[in-house]
């Protein structure tokens, strides 16, 4: 997480200030699909969208192209692909 300038305030003798930091970085790359599924199902999403969801999520094909190269293909297992809409939605 990136520093950032914090607000001031005058504070006075025996005051607190509480703050939460949450780092969303690395969201999209940390989803486990399964893990993911499994909660919606508890939350009562439809079993049919579960499992789209989990189709959508596993075994995407990626490569790394530099210049006129490109590396072998492998299948993802975590994440959900950026900028694709429903990604923040997950």
């Amino acid at each position: 997480m990136a520093p950032r300038m914090m607000p001031s305030a005058q504070l006075n003798k025996d005051t607190y200030v509480r703050m939460l930091f949450i780092d969303f970085s690395s969201a999209f790359n940390t989803i486990i699909p399964q893990h993911l599924t499994e909660k919606l199902n508890l939350l009562g999403i439809n079993t049919s969208l579960c499992n789209w969801i989990l189709d959508f999520l596993t075994g995407r094909p990626q490569s790394v192209r530099i210049g006129n190269s490109t590396s072998s293909t492998t299948a993802l297992s975590t994440g959900a692909p950026q900028g694709c809409v429903i990604s923040p939605l997950l």
